[in-house]
């Protein structure tokens, strides 16, 4: 007969084994891995932007399933609110999907500067991811290249670290027997270095194909990329708190060298002042030669942050 005493004693040193398990499986969880192998669980925020008329409302819904974001083939001269929409995917992944005004002439920098950060507060817990859409049937402007540095002047360098590119029209490569490793190695080098910058995050999207498997292949495939930006960030989203104070930095380190400037003149002028009392002075006057360089080196700081603006604000206007 057996002993029960035992039996319990051999039952607790198995219970006992299967908890070391566990805590060395904890122990070495890795919080990235951990979050990306727990995804089910989370909600991941998505912000559209692209030029009017490229399909960026188009791919809004393909993501979603259903037409709630409305699409237009004409060129609105007033501008689309943001607006925000959600779908609880099957396998338990609650997806928010922000569409936003589209880049055109018709509407200033201000104003879509206004939608773009609408669009950014309506992501209460921040964004993971946004898809700057781009159209297969239209080539590559200088006006697309300008809504990269638009996006970069508004939300700082770091948005680019969010950043995926969707080409849509994808059936114009089927068609074409093309492939995207085709399309990228034709295009102009100033999509190439966008590509780059966002480290080759491309995808291509046909949102006229009434291919259910197909749509769902695709969009199983852009969120895999959304999944691996956020791995990449850390699992940190990007808010406006972020935004914000990227851009009171930079207001401040822009009045700081303005005041600098305006000090390095008046020592200037003080200096020449004290130069034509002693105008008999035939050497240089070092002083005032090493304060010029300053001033110059200052200039050439607020020149280049003036160009970016101007740079970003261009793109309405072509």
């Amino acid at each position: 007969m057996r002993n029960p005493n035992v039996m319990d004693a051999k039952r607790d040193l198995t219970r006992l084994r299967g908890l070391k398990r566990d805590y060395s499986h904890t122990m070495e969880a890795n919080p990235i891995n951990d979050w990306k192998s727990n995804i089910a669980r989370n909600t991941i925020n998505i912000v559209i932007v692209g030029k009017v008329g490229q399909g960026k409302s188009a791919t809004g819904n393909n993501i979603l399933g259903s037409e709630v974001f409305e699409t237009k083939l004409y060129r609105s001269r007033v501008p689309c609110c943001c607006d925000i929409e959600r779908i609880i995917r099957k396998d338990g992944r609650i997806i928010n999907v922000i569409d936003t005004p589209g880049f055109s002439s018709f509407f200033s920098f201000e104003l879509i500067s206004e939608g773009i950060i609408e669009g950014i507060n309506l992501a209460k817990d921040g964004i993971h991811a946004v898809l700057m859409v781009f159209s297969l049937r239209s080539s590559f402007s200088i006006e697309e290249e300008a809504a990269i540095e638009c996006m970069k002047s508004l939300f700082g360098d770091k948005i680019v670290d969010y950043m995926i590119l969707v080409f849509t029209n994808g059936d114009i490569l089927e068609s074409e027997h093309k492939s995207l490793k085709d399309f990228i190695s034709l295009s102009p080098e100033p999509l190439r270095n966008i590509i780059q910058l966002c480290k080759n995050r491309v995808i291509v999207f046909d949102n006229t194909t009434n291919d259910m498997i197909k749509r769902e292949e695709q969009v199983n495939e852009l969120l895999s990329l959304v999944e691996s930006v956020v791995v990449d960030n850390g699992g940190k989203s990007y808010s406006y708190k972020i935004f914000a104070e990227l851009k009171a930095k930079e207001r401040a380190a822009q009045l700081e060298a303005e005041e600098r400037v305006a000090q390095l003149e008046a020592e200037v002028r003080a200096a020449q002042r004290e130069v034509e009392r002693l105008s008999r002075l035939s050497l240089q006057d070092e002083t005032i030669r090493k304060l010029k360089e300053e001033i110059n080196e200052y200039r050439k700081k607020i020149e280049e942050s003036k160009k970016r603006n101007a740079k970003c604000k261009m793109c309405f206007f072509l």
